[in-house]
């Protein structure tokens, strides 16, 4: 064991009072996948795919649902050959199989209690065809992403399900998800061209090749005969036609898709049906192609007041028949929480108990159609009761595009912001129905009267166009009475919805396990006794997702609830969407922040010092703590805010020794001797070459630990020089602060970043002056980042009084030239500072050398040359600070084309975490350089040394700051140079 290995009791969650969670994981669990599961599926598939850990299991067992059931072993195949070999197990063993992408879903549909398959890790990627017409797309891949690609061909999914930025189109095809324009008409049953899957059997249906029913018949010749006779029996019963016609006249999307046995004429078209919101219980999606349908780019909403939810209601048939692309509903309950939300105006929180709002959108391919649009909203909105409860409020309709996002942003919100606002430990349920649009507001009107007789406050929100509500309960389900509160409301809500307005109980989010037990509430017998027989005839064995769409216990959607136990302040609001995942560079290498928080849970479920609890904690440090970048982009995806980056650094800080912690301070209160000593050792490096400063790095790395000493990487830049560029005082316009990194790594060719910095900003008119003190001093990012406290604490004080002086007391300034450090000198400071710092720190203008390059310098120069192509590395400091765009300004003043990759994210580098945590980096750009490399580009730009190393590491090209870029083609004397790999 290395000498500075941390404690992992360190980390032990405080002692939970009363007794240890009913739904705590079994002391008995605490060795992981039992034997001979574990040793048949290694044997079968290979060690590298199968997760049997305890903290594996713990960590794939919740998503976004009320339900946890924690597996048995975690499958992570590569190919359609590992889902056939695992399916072809679970008949031979008589075991069952789950398959899970996202874990977005809502009613437990991507848990299961024996064999879990993690089909988003491997199974991504995008193809356009037909000029965007048709796109072929793997099922781990997200609605987003795939939406990114086609927009460039002016083209979209139907499907526009407000998770899309995690939900994947596997999930959506295997639930039907639709969203807020989608209705019955753009939904995955109807835009679907054609999809790849396996059925439990292994055999693999592609239905767009020809002879695929040929091919069927000779495979699965029962099948096909019993899928022909269900569709003679059901075409025979005439009243029957008319009932499934009837249901799927309004979203619906509870139960088997029956109307297939009406739609499809062969076998193949049958199932082609039939696996559309089949929740994983008929096969495996391997690949789907959608049609798609043309973006209309030109956009006009309005945010709409009513005093009440039934008035608000009462309208939506008004601006529906006026041509609104999208009217969603949001109850005052929803329109509160939301405030929680970036951007949401703050005096929302005082909105009247009743209030509601309706978002409404407009869409048109051109501005004249978008004239004509908003000339017919305006009329009807003149007739409408609006109200005006706050300032904020305007009723109006506008087309400014960050005013528009801006309301989307708080629709979207809806599950994660009413979540995050719920009381402490309790467990949230999420319910989704629909009615005929018509009877909307008296569903409003039926909904909270019920809701108020069982005692629920529920937060109401919904796609009103389509007769779609949902709304969520919040109850503690570790207290029995109020378990039986909710069952109570269900019972009642499922007879009210079906009864009452002949409504679908699941609209868009699909059966799932809450409202299996209803299913025949609502289709009746022969409908419901069809559906089971389908299962048998696809699935005779039972093997996938039992009890996800058929289940006969009236109790079962009791069963599984999972309790909310409060872990630290700022991770308690986490209802566990996984909105985070996406965006996490360590999602494919250990935990994502959503995994983080759950372990965290369990550790807390648990007794104090239990086999679980002792084992969770012995892989939290490597698997949660250390492979955390840090980044905190999971902060900007969680609609919430929730920052488990900061989670993981008060984790860090937990881990340290006082005498670690003092060390630090230390070498804070030293750095210009560090600093200087940095230097030298990689002059000296570069002098040695890389074999030899790799081996000793290795070597004490095992001796020390490894994630206190970075190993030294292949071709790490050499050192920077050791005299900055003269510049003067007098008559500067700005204060240049050459950030740490680029004083001690020196960059590609031979213009420094700095002297790059100062000619630029000379030839502009805008000199700046780099202060002779700025050696010694840091942006605190090297402690912050690690959890050193006091050395943070040390050098953010330094560093602020420091640029007070040179900025003459905030009047010039100050220009960072590493976007990280710009971020930590702006931000990350604030809390480390005393009170008299903080008041200099709020009077300092921290600017990014990209916003001073693109605003301030760009206008005044004349470009020279250009290149031909540039491809961007945004890192994640430009998106928290906004600065992607300037990133692109200077890009495209350097270059002919620019590229940003539709996967570039964080690459996880991190300062010197690439360093400590090799495998960190290479799994977070790995999509990003597949495409980077897949073509030549003539420059390859960023603005973060430290990012730039990490990219030339994951692509074997030369990545450089912008700025570099942006001198050489504005030197009148410079010769065009393409960057070297």
């Amino acid at each position: 064991m290395p000498l500075l290995e941390p404690d992992p009791g360190k980390l032990r969650p405080r002692a939970r009072r009363g007794t240890p969670a009913a739904d705590r994981v079994p002391e008995d669990r605490a060795g992981g996948t039992p034997e001979p599961l574990r040793g048949d599926l290694t044997a079968l598939l290979g060690a590298g795919k199968v997760l049997t850990g305890i903290s594996d299991l713990v960590r794939y067992a919740s998503d976004a649902s009320p339900y946890r059931f924690v597996p048995r072993v975690v499958v992570v195949p590569e190919d359609l050959d590992d889902v056939s070999a695992v399916l072809s197990y679970a008949h031979g063993r008589g075991r069952e199989v789950v398959f899970r992408a996202a874990g977005t879903s809502l009613n437990g549909q991507a848990q299961g209690e024996d064999i879990l398959v993690d089909v988003r890790r491997h199974w991504t990627g995008v193809e356009v065809l037909d000029g965007g017409a048709r796109v072929r797309i793997a099922p781990g891949t997200t609605v987003a992403r795939v939406n990114a690609a086609l927009v460039r061909h002016g083209r979209v999914l139907g499907p526009d399900p407000a998770s899309a930025i995690a939900c994947t189109v596997g999930g959506v095809v295997a639930n039907n998800a639709s969203g807020m324009t989608a209705g019955t008409t753009r939904n995955a049953y109807v835009t679907l061209a054609s999809l790849t899957f396996v059925l439990p059997s292994g055999t693999v249906v592609d239905t767009a090749e020809p002879d695929a029913d040929e091919r069927l018949a000779h495979a699965e010749p029962a099948l096909c005969a019993g899928l022909l006779a269900l569709k003679a029996e059901i075409e025979a019963d005439t009243r029957l036609v008319r009932r499934i016609r009837a249901k799927y006249a309004i979203k619906n999307t509870n139960g088997y898709r029956l109307d297939a046995f009406l739609d499809g004429s062969t076998p193949v078209e049958i199932l082609r049906g039939l696996m559309v919101g089949s929740q994983g219980t008929f096969g495996f999606i391997a690949e789907v192609v959608f049609d798609t349908l043309p973006l209309d780019r030109r956009v006009s909403a309005a945010l709409l007041f009513f005093d009440s939810l039934p008035a608000a209601a009462a309208a939506v048939p008004r601006l529906t028949a006026a041509g609104a692309s999208a009217v969603e509903l949001m109850d005052g309950n929803t329109l509160r929480a939301s405030v929680a939300v970036e951007g949401v105006p703050g005096d929302w929180a005082g909105l009247p108990g009743p209030t509601a709002a309706l978002l409404v959108e407009f869409r048109a391919p051109d501005e004249a159609a978008l004239d004509a649009c908003e000339e017919r909203a305006r009329s009807v909105l003149a007739g409408l009761p609006l109200v005006s409860p706050v300032p904020s409020v305007t009723n109006s309709l506008t087309r400014d595009p960050r005013t528009v996002a801006g309301y989307w942003k708080a629709r979207k919100a809806f599950v994660t912001a009413v979540g995050g606002a719920r009381p402490p430990g309790t467990t949230l349920i999420t319910e989704d129905f629909a009615v005929p649009p018509g009877r909307l507001a008296e569903a409003c009107e039926a909904l909270l009267d019920l809701q108020d007789r069982h005692g629920f406050d529920a937060a109401v929100a919904g796609h009103a166009a389509h007769g779609n509500l949902h709304f969520l309960l919040a109850f503690d389900a570790s207290v029995p009475a109020d378990v039986e509160r909710y069952a109570a409301f269900m019972d009642a809500f499922c007879r009210l919805t079906v009864e009452r307005f002949d409504g679908s109980l699941k609209a868009e989010h699909a059966t799932g396990r809450n409202i299996a037990p209803f299913l025949e509430l609502e289709w009746g017998p022969r409908a419901t006794e069809l559906m089971w027989r389908t299962k048998r005839l696809i699935d005779p064995q039972g093997v996938l997702a039992p009890r996800v769409v058929l289940d006969r216990d009236p109790r079962a959607h009791l069963r599984g609830l999972k309790t909310i136990p409060s872990v630290e302040a700022i991770a308690d609001p986490c209802i566990e969407c996984g909105f985070c995942e996406p965006t996490c560079p360590s999602q494919d290498v250990t935990t994502t922040p959503r995994q983080r928080i759950v372990l965290r849970r369990e550790m807390t479920r648990q007794p104090d010092g239990s086999p679980v609890q002792d084992r969770l904690l012995e892989a939290y440090g490597y698997d949660a703590v250390d492979t955390c970048a840090g980044d905190s982009t999971c902060g900007l995806a969680c609609p919430v805010g929730i920052d488990t980056g900061a989670l993981m650094r008060t984790f860090r800080h937990a881990r340290h020794t006082p005498r670690e912690e003092r060390a630090a301070a230390f070498a804070a209160r030293h750095f210009h001797a560090f600093e200087v000593s940095a230097r030298l050792a990689v002059a000296a490096a570069d002098r040695i070459g890389d074999r030899p400063v790799i081996a000793v790095t290795r070597a004490v790395r095992k001796v020390v630990r490894p994630d206190l000493v970075p190993e030294w990487l292949p071709q790490m830049p050499g050192a920077a020089a050791s005299a900055l560029p003269r510049t003067a005082r007098v008559g500067a316009v700005a204060v240049y602060y050459p950030a740490c990194v680029n004083r001690v790594f020196g960059g590609p060719g031979d213009v420094s970043l700095a002297r790059a910095v100062v000619a630029l900003s000379a030839r502009a008119g805008r000199p700046v002056w780099i202060p002779d003190d700025v050696r010694g001093t840091c942006c605190a990012t090297i402690w912050h980042s690690k959890g050193y406290e006091l050395g943070d604490a040390v050098m953010a004080n330094r560093v602020v009084e420091a640029a007070w002086g040179w900025t003459a007391g905030g009047r010039l300034p100050l220009v960072v030239d590493a976007s990280s450090c710009t971020l930590g000198l702006a931000r990350e400071v604030v809390p480390y500072l005393t009170a008299d710092n903080r008041e200099l720190h709020a009077g300092l203008r921290v600017v990014d050398s990209l916003v001073w390059a693109a605003e301030e310098l760009l206008p005044h120069l004349t470009v020279h040359r250009t290149l031909g192509s540039a491809v961007l590395h945004p890192t994640c400091s430009m998106r928290h600070l906004g600065d992607e765009e300037q990133l692109r300004t200077v890009a495209e003043a350097c270059a002919n084309e620019v590229v940003v990759p539709d996967d570039a994210g964080c690459c996880a580098f991190a300062g010197d975490r690439g360093m400590l945590h090799r495998e960190l980096t290479e799994s977070a750009t790995r999509r990003e350089a597949e495409f980077v490399t897949s073509r030549d580009f003539d420059a390859h730009l960023s603005a973060n040394r430290m990012c730039e190393v990490g990219m030339d590491h994951a692509t074997g090209r030369t990545y450089r700051s912008a700025l570099l870029a942006l001198e050489q083609a504005t030197r009148p004397d410079a010769p065009a140079s393409r960057d070297t790999t």
